[in-house]
């Protein structure tokens, strides 16, 4: 059950204000300022007041629950242990209540293609939604970890990525503040690119692992979107790219299929595994057959996956 509270404008006649409707406990209650005494509208005011002022306090208090039932070294409410100047911190710590027991060894990077981060903030405290992630990254640059590493988040859904069926099991995910068609900032891509340092020397991950939801889910997703740079990460480490293929020959043996299947993509599908692969690594939501340069940037990404 989700308490939700809204904060009261000024009140200059309060025999006159309809007070907002309230769920509680599943029952709800309309109640109107003359209705109420003296002293119990005073008390309600303060009672709206906490609300507002901490309006992730249910959800916090299931997290700190659910962890514990999971294990007692989880009590600890995380931290991301990092410490840069360029990283704005929170001013409040918001635990997600979706979670169960995981070990990291991918990273899968989503954009949240809502209108703000704070509405991703309340989705993610929502138990009916069965969605969260890890981090929330917002636009502006402050990083909120709602859930421990070591924790399996509800980010990936249906999804596969080589061999991985369960890719939430397996992996962190973190999610961009951004509806998927504006730019992303400079200050967001930096606290990204500082995360993304921290978790793989943290975790060891391998620089392959680092992939977006499009890539898992193919014809299913596009985040992070069109106007995300993959190169630039890859050229941090995280992340497969390409050099120069202009001499690079393509073999008569190659077969497209099994190129996009090394590299991890689900083939089920095999229109939406190009599709993912152009998004992923040319910017370009073209659709059709491969063209001939396509295929060597496919070639040279198989190559890269085989060593």
């Amino acid at each position: 059950m989700v308490l939700y509270c809204h904060v009261i404008p000024a009140l200059t006649d309060p025999s006159s204000i309809q007070m907002p409707n309230l769920s509680l406990k599943g029952f709800r209650v309309i109640l109107s300022a003359s209705s109420l005494t003296r002293c119990g509208f005073v008390f309600l005011l303060l009672f709206l007041y906490s609300c507002a002022s901490q309006p992730y306090r249910y959800s916090n208090k299931q997290y700190r629950k659910q962890a514990h039932a999971l294990a007692k070294s989880l009590e600890v409410q995380p931290d991301t242990g990092i410490t840069s100047d360029s990283i704005r911190q929170p001013d409040r710590w918001i635990g997600t209540v979706n979670f169960g027991l995981r070990k990291p060894n991918f990273v899968v990077i989503h954009h949240t293609a809502q209108q703000s981060c704070e509405k991703t903030l309340q989705t993610f405290t929502e138990s009916p939604r069965e969605v969260s992630a890890h981090y929330v990254i917002c636009a502006d640059g402050t990083l909120y970890h709602m859930l421990h590493d070591q924790l399996r988040a509800w980010h990936a859904g249906a999804g596969k990525w080589g061999q991985v069926t369960d890719v939430n099991s397996v992996s962190i995910g973190i999610e961009l503040d951004n509806d998927g068609l504006a730019p992303y900032r400079e200050a967001q891509l930096q606290v990204l690119l500082t995360l993304l340092d921290t978790l793989k020397q943290r975790y060891r991950i391998p620089s392959a692992n680092f992939i977006g939801h499009a890539d898992i889910a193919p014809g299913r997703k596009v985040d992070p979107g069109i106007n995300f740079s993959w190169e630039r990460l890859a050229k941090k480490g995280f992340g497969l790219w390409y050099g120069d293929t202009l001499s690079l020959i393509l073999p008569e043996s190659f077969d497209a299929r099994t190129a996009l299947k090394i590299i991890g993509y689900d083939v089920h599908d095999q229109t939406a595994a190009i599709q993912s692969f152009r998004l992923h690594f040319m910017a370009s939501q073209r659709k059709g057959e491969l063209l001939p340069e396509e295929k060597k940037i496919l070639y040279a990404l198989q190559l890269k996956s085989m060593e």
